[in-house]
């Protein structure tokens, strides 16, 4: 039986990624050792030590295929081991770490998707599954564990940190730039 964490923002501070919203203006850069274009299907599929980076969102994996549609609508699918990404969030000087074996992100449906080994992290708040899906629309979170077993693999890993309070009584989110070394739930 799968574990199953419906988490929303409210709950979890992970989940309070915001991404960059200038981001979706700025052009798409992308480097690889090799590329190859399908024209007629719209796809291109980068592989060796592919980056990508569009603003502030940088993408690290082994390989890359994207997708467009004949509106100009793009999706991409990364992988690695694992594939990262990186992202400021908006308004504020953090940023939102992710990892998977797989990451693939939908821009018509605004959705992000980790797979296998799954981990965001966002300042000292880190989340770990099978699965993570975010949907930047609605900013909702899902955390898939895998099979349950007696040993703790296959449940989600979530820490979540006390907010600081400054003189005010106001709530303050640690910041500052995270570069984890990611590790295996």
């Amino acid at each position: 039986m799968r574990i199953l964490l419906l988490v929303s923002c409210c709950l979890l501070g992970v989940a309070s990624v915001h991404a960059e919203k200038a981001d979706r203006n700025k052009p798409v850069y992308i480097e690889s050792d090799t590329a190859t274009t399908n024209e007629a299907q719209h796809v291109t599929t980068f592989t060796g030590h592919v980056v990508l980076t569009q603003g502030t969102l940088v993408i690290k994996a082994n390989k890359l295929v994207v997708h467009q549609d004949a509106d100009g609508f793009k999706d991409g699918v990364a992988y690695g081991d694992p594939a990262h990404f990186r992202q400021k969030r908006d308004g504020v000087n953090e940023y939102v770490n992710g990892y998977g074996q797989r990451i693939q992100y939908d821009q018509r449906q605004d959705t992000l998707q980790l797979f296998t080994h799954a981990r965001m992290i966002r300042g000292q708040d880190d989340v770990r599954g099978d699965y993570i899906s975010y949907d930047g629309k609605t900013e909702f979170f899902q955390v898939l564990g895998g099979g349950q077993t007696t040993s703790g693999q296959g449940r989600v890993h979530a820490v979540i940190m006390p907010k600081k309070k400054t003189g005010g009584g106001q709530a303050v989110t640690p910041g500052g730039a995270v570069n984890p070394t990611p590790s295996t739930p």
